[in-house]
């Protein structure tokens, strides 16, 4: 049973940053694709950043042209976890945000991956 499990998510300033991590767990392999997903009131969930979990090299990890230059997707340090590091935060970052995973990067690509996290919410307010 796959599990994917955030935290990190909160309340913060306009400008500032936040972190969050998913852990995943139940992957009978090391290769997956993983990422973040967002959805904001009112709106369709929308990809944020997401890549294979074995390919970690630059220009292979996706960023949706909202957040490319102040999102940085990574590893962390800790095995099967994956830190989306948010920086210089606006109003319009406020959403809840989803881990998710799948064995298939079409699949996640597309937007339709076969787990996904419980959400954390991320809210930027002045």
């Amino acid at each position: 049973q796959v599990q994917l499990v955030e935290s990190g998510g909160g309340l913060v300033a306009p400008g500032t940053s936040l972190t969050l991590s998913c852990t995943a767990s139940g992957f009978t392999s090391d290769y997956y694709a993983i990422g973040w997903f967002r959805q904001a009131p009112g709106k369709e969930r929308e990809a944020v950043s997401y890549f294979r979990r074995t390919d970690q090299e630059d220009g292979r990890i996706w960023y949706a042209s909202s957040v490319k230059g102040r999102f940085t997707l990574s590893r962390g340090n800790a095995k099967n976890t994956v830190n989306l590091q948010m920086n210089n935060l606006q109003f319009e970052d406020t959403a809840v945000y989803y881990c998710a995973a799948d064995s298939s990067f079409a699949r996640l690509h597309a937007g339709r991956p076969d787990y996904w996290g419980q959400g954390t919410q991320v809210n930027v307010s002045s």
